[in-house]
């Protein structure tokens, strides 16, 4: 962790991590959101208007809370999925601020994002990084410093793939690509702590995620080369809490696609 990270961070509280960073947690923790939302505020030394990376929730008080830390020049958003997304629309009515993605649907007022982009705003220079697999949309954004992840690698614990729309091909092959970054850059993820070296994570998550798929190359050795996603959840996953089991199942689903693939 970088210096600075608390146990539990305060909801709706400003909270510096880099020298141009700034995140602000969410009000909604939950299964698939960690301790909720971050909130990411970029701003160049000398600036005084700010780049907001998912907005969170559509919720008055976060939102409000991002809008008083100066003008807003920009609102980008990593994936389309809405605890990023949901207060997008209504952080850019309070604001006048554009708000650009890689999905088209999701932009307003400002054009698609694309892959190697550099954005010029707010004091600083970001470049974009499609890496999808989280979701077909999944952006990461990389700064001097630091990458802002999204949902593609989290501040503790593992990401789901939204299968189908997210691909394990496409997810091994961002992974890869984040490797590839310099060393010593930090992750500033979607949800959970702040990360001292993306290469160093992103290494982490391709082992994790080539020794899952051996483990499921194992069970379908055993059930068969037919077996469901839910026999193999109940074969690799035995020692893990029931109530996790359909978010497995969903992540064994895209396992089984990617292994059974032409």
């Amino acid at each position: 962790m970088l210096p600075g990270r608390t146990e539990h961070p305060r909801y709706e509280t400003l909270r510096q991590v880099t020298a141009t960073a700034s995140v602000v947690l969410a009000d909604n923790p939950g299964q698939m959101t960690l301790d909720g939302t971050n909130t990411w505020l970029l701003r160049g030394v000398d600036s005084e208007s700010v780049i907001v990376v998912d907005p969170g929730p559509e919720d008055a008080r976060h939102l409000s809370r991002i809008a008083e830390n100066g003008p807003v020049a920009l609102i980008l958003l990593t994936h389309r999925h809405s605890d990023h997304t949901e207060g997008a629309r209504r952080l850019a009515e309070l604001t006048q601020a554009p708000i650009r993605a890689l999905d088209p649907s999701l932009t307003h007022g400002g054009e698609a994002l694309s892959d190697g982009e550099v954005i010029s705003a707010a004091g600083l220079e970001i470049r974009v990084m499609t890496t999808p697999g989280h979701t077909s949309d999944s952006l990461s954004f990389v700064m001097e410093d630091a990458v802002l992840t999204g949902d593609t690698i989290l501040g503790r614990g593992t990401t789901v793939i939204d299968h189908p729309d997210g691909t394990i091909a496409d997810y091994l092959a961002s992974l890869r690509r984040l490797i590839e970054l310099p060393d010593g850059m930090a992750v500033l993820p979607g949800h959970g702590p702040e990360l001292a070296d993306v290469v160093v994570v992103a290494k982490q998550y391709l082992v994790h995620r080539e020794q899952r798929l051996d483990q499921v190359r194992g069970a379908l050795r055993t059930l068969g080369a037919d077996a469901s996603a839910r026999q193999v959840v109940e074969h690799v996953y035995a020692d893990v809490d029931e109530s996790l089991w359909p978010v497995a199942e969903w992540s064994v689903e895209a396992q089984l696609t990617y292994l059974r693939r032409p």
